[in-house]
């Protein structure tokens, strides 16, 4: 067994906190004993582990943490099933994201960068066949917030022009895929031309230079990045435009600009994950329409600490898979 696991937090230098162990340590927090175990064949990295190796919404005493939100594998039954990374209440009905108790799996309950997981059976999703594993372990975060922001929050409708902050991120290129899988004009920014090239390849109507004024003004905004693209992003929004906003990696206090929201009547609206019926809805959609994620990397879990280096580096584009 392989597990990749956080110790003790390193806040300025993540990738010292990052340990690969032959064994996985025994667990601060035991899971319950109904829940169930899955062969993990493919699981993959998000800025959620980056965050956790540096201490963010892991504190000290619940370490050491096996890291990993994301995995595809095998359920007990012998099932092919993609993992669901929300642990909600048993008791919560409805919308697990919000649970004020719900969790991630990685925060209190050992996580999918190891051989095996343990996770309630309700968060077990079908796998489509036409899937690979790696494919389908690249679902159920980035994937699924792209597919939440798009279609539940904003309403993207066909023929409407969405912008993406930012091109070269899970996310994004999530956004940008699903965007065009489902006939929305899509637009993205980066100030990095690779990554703008590489987001008209992937289905991008066109790509600017981050901050350009664009052509026209759009329907909504795809926001993850935050302080460092915000005001360009509400000045990109029509008259009743929305912006979705998942994640703020420039940091989380822009500018309000609040004559402009009131005035234009500006939608703002806030985004987490999604829940298991939006998993397998995105499960669906991928299956019966062709469109897949984009896999950056695909290594080894004794390798990990070579695909968290690319995605603190930015050099990521897409996604990172580990197998075991």
């Amino acid at each position: 067994m392989v597990a990749v696991v956080v110790s003790q937090p390193s806040p300025d230098d993540p990738l010292a906190a990052l340990e690969v162990l032959d064994t996985a340590p025994e667990p601060v927090e035991a899971p319950p004993p109904d829940w169930v175990p899955v062969t993990v064949r493919a699981a993959s990295l998000n800025h959620h582990d980056v965050w956790s190796l540096r201490g963010v919404g892991l504190p000290a005493e619940r370490m050491p943490m096996v890291l990993g939100t994301d995995a595809a594998g095998v359920g007990p039954d012998g099932e092919e099933v993609v993992v669901h990374g929300v642990v909600s209440d048993p008791a919560w009905t409805g919308d697990e994201t919000e649970d004020p108790r719900r969790s991630l799996l990685s925060e209190r309950w050992p996580g999918t960068f190891t051989t095996t997981v343990h996770v309630p059976r309700r968060n077990l999703v079908p796998k489509p066949a036409g899937l690979s594993f790696e494919e389908a372990a690249c679902l159920p975060t980035s994937w699924l917030t792209a597919y939440r922001m798009l279609f539940t929050k904003a309403g993207a409708a066909p023929g409407q022009t969405v912008l993406v902050q930012g091109a070269g991120g899970g996310v994004a290129t999530a956004l940008v895929s699903l965007g065009a899988a489902a006939g929305l004009r899509m637009w993205v920014t980066s100030r990095d031309e690779g990554k703008r090239r590489r987001a008209l390849e992937l289905g991008a109507d066109a790509a600017f230079p981050s901050g350009e004024r664009l052509p026209e003004r759009v329907d909504a905004v795809m926001e993850t990045v935050g302080e460092a693209t915000w005001s360009h992003s509400l000045r990109a929004l029509r008259p009743g435009g929305a912006v979705v906003v998942s994640g703020a990696t420039s940091g989380a206090m822009p500018p309000a600009d609040l004559q402009r929201v009131f005035f234009l009547q500006l939608r703002v609206l806030g985004s987490t994950m999604g829940t298991r019926e939006e998993l397998g809805r995105l499960l669906r959609l991928c299956a019966s329409s062709g469109v897949r994620p984009l896999v950056d990397s695909v290594l080894p879990m004794a390798d990990a600490a070579d695909g968290f280096a690319r995605m603190v580096s930015g050099e990521v584009v897409g996604k990172v898979v580990l197998v075991p």
